[in-house]
């Protein structure tokens, strides 16, 4: 029976042959460190221990104008061009290793220390209580710690993003939680650098790159005794900045259970107008909103319901954020030359969908082959720029122009923006002042007729309390919403004006079909108690 130890060794012995055949493909040599990896030393002064931990890059020799660096087959095409212009001065080359070896050598030379990580505590709105003992510690760890610690920290607190942003002596880190910035450490300069390569390493970006980049990682969460595994889909956005390259993490769990449309807070009327919609084979719906208000969920929520084994589902997205059982998901990489949707939309017809979902319509040439899809019996989804359902329906005009087939072919825009919400358990009661209730019947008076005007006699509002556990009185957000149906008589109005037609006029001809505005929606439900009227106005054009 074979032993654990020769167990190991025939693993190994595996992984350095697989790195052998590498190495020849890349037409690089190969090296067994096994035979030196205990003999040589790490040429620190060439690059940090941290560095070689970030880039998976270890100086081996060096002098006589030449420096041969080993790497393994992790280490990314962008670390190798940023080495090489990093010792522009030196005749580089590399070497290939394996995995195990570079471990064994970092083991070596940099053994893991006993850290104390202690939770971010976040209890006044803007700061981290803890802001200045997690900056101490963040600086003794490794670039991979950091950005492990990080992510664990912004899962546990519920953020939305993670903010890595320049100042002139240090790096700010906040996060955003139910749509409010925290700061919850400062990084120094160098410690960042060794924070940002491992971002860029991780996400397939540049640390040097002179424009704006999009990357992509993954962290795996394991099982507990009180949790499911769960996986975090990340998107990385940087950005050079005056001070230096600032980034983004924005965070998306991949649990199915959260895109259901039950979880969004639709109100049973918009419910049921969008049940109505997606019950038919054809159409375009549209959802518009800034970054950050929720779009993506609502459409994976709307996909999760039109998700059954009679229907072909197809989605086209920038980048794949939630992974979807039955659902083919293609990814678009604008940022890799793929100029549109529009080239890949065309084929996927060619795959005989009947859902398509695209990320977003950036462009007429996609606008125009949505909209001919959403003719030829395809029901549509997608995201569109507009700061509401009237403003974005204006702008879809100016790409269709007077063409009554495109007019006919969309269904409904859905506008939409995310509030906090009060946590039940702590939210206190309040009668509002004579402002606020001025306030509050502006709002009511313009409801359309035959939506029932809730009393405000003896009105009774809420606001956010405060207990240890949950200091600001919200927990999690939902999403307030107006849902803009083409109708016959609104698509008769548009097409009496033809491109001339105002957003004005689209929500006054909304209006008289029943259409209740995110402004009168997110009052309903402040008047309900589920959310503030401070919240909806702050988050609401009023």
């Amino acid at each position: 029976m074979q032993s654990d130890n020769d167990a190991n060794q025939a693993v190994r012995q595996s992984e350095e042959q697989a790195t052998a055949k590498r190495a020849g493909l890349l037409g690089l040599q190969y090296v067994d460190s096994r035979g030196w990896s205990q003999q040589v030393e790490l040429i620190k002064d060439m690059l940090s221990v941290q560095d070689m931990s970030a880039l998976h890059a270890v100086p081996v020799e060096v002098g006589g104008g030449r420096l041969v660096l080993a790497i393994t087959i992790t280490t990314a095409q962008t670390v190798m061009r940023q080495l090489r212009e990093r010792f522009k001065d030196l005749n580089l080359s590399f070497i290939l290793m394996s995995d195990s070896g570079f471990r064994e050598l970092m083991l070596r030379h940099d053994p893991p220390k006993e850290i104390k990580y202690d939770d971010i505590s976040i209890k006044s709105e803007g700061a981290s209580d803890s802001l200045d003992d997690v900056s101490r510690t963040l600086e003794t760890v490794r670039s991979d710690d950091i950005l492990n610690y990080l992510i664990a920290q912004a899962d546990k607190l519920g953020a939305s993003d993670i903010h890595l942003e320049n100042e002139k002596d240090y790096v700010r880190l906040r996060l955003r939680i139910d749509g409010t910035l925290h700061g919850v450490a400062r990084l120094g300069k160098d410690k960042y650098r060794q924070l940002s390569s491992s971002i860029a390493v991780k996400s397939n970006t540049s640390v040097a790159a002179p424009e704006p980049q999009t990357g992509h990682m993954v962290y795996e969460f394991a099982a507990t005794k009180d949790s499911r595994p769960k996986t975090l889909n990340m998107r990385i956005e940087t950005a050079p900045a005056a001070n230096g390259q600032d980034a983004v993490i924005r965070l998306f769990s991949l649990d199915r259970e959260l895109m259901k449309l039950d979880n969004l807070g639709l109100t049973p009327a918009h419910r049921e107008q969008i049940e109505q919609i997606i019950q038919h084979p054809h159409g375009l719906l549209l959802v518009v909103g800034p970054t950050g208000s929720g779009k993506t969920t609502t459409l994976y929520s709307i996909l999760d319901q039109l998700n059954v084994p009679t229907r072909k589902i197809v989605t086209l997205e920038d980048p794949v954020e939630y992974s979807f059982e039955g659902v083919t998901q293609i990814p678009v990489k604008t940022t890799e030359g793929d100029k549109s949707f529009a080239d890949k939309l065309r084929a996927v017809l060619r795959l005989d969908p009947d859902v398509i979902m695209i990320g977003e319509i950036r462009d007429i040439d996609t606008a125009k082959t949505a909209l001919q899809a959403a003719l030829t019996g395809h029901l549509v989804l997608s995201t569109f720029h507009g700061a509401n359902a009237a403003a974005a329906m204006a702008r879809m005009l100016d790409v269709i122009g007077d063409n009554p087939l495109f007019l006919n072919a969309i269904r409904m825009v859905i506008g939409q923006r995310l509030v906090r919400r009060l946590d039940e358990a702590t939210r206190q009661a309040y009668h509002p002042d004579e402002q606020l209730l001025a306030a509050i019947n502006r709002i009511l008076d313009s409801l359309p007729e035959g939506v029932e005007r809730p009393s405000l006699d003896n009105l009774e509002l809420f606001k956010p309390g405060t207990s240890d556990s949950n200091p600001f009185g919200y927990s999690g957000r939902l999403m307030v919403a107006e849902q803009l149906l083409l109708t016959s008589s609104i698509q008769s109005i548009i097409q009496t004006g033809g491109t001339r037609v105002s957003v004005r006029d689209i929500e006054a001809a909304a209006h008289q079909e029943g259409m209740i505005t995110m402004l009168q929606d997110g009052a309903f439900k402040a008047l309900s108690g589920v959310t503030t009227l401070e919240e909806v106005f702050r988050t609401v054009d009023v």
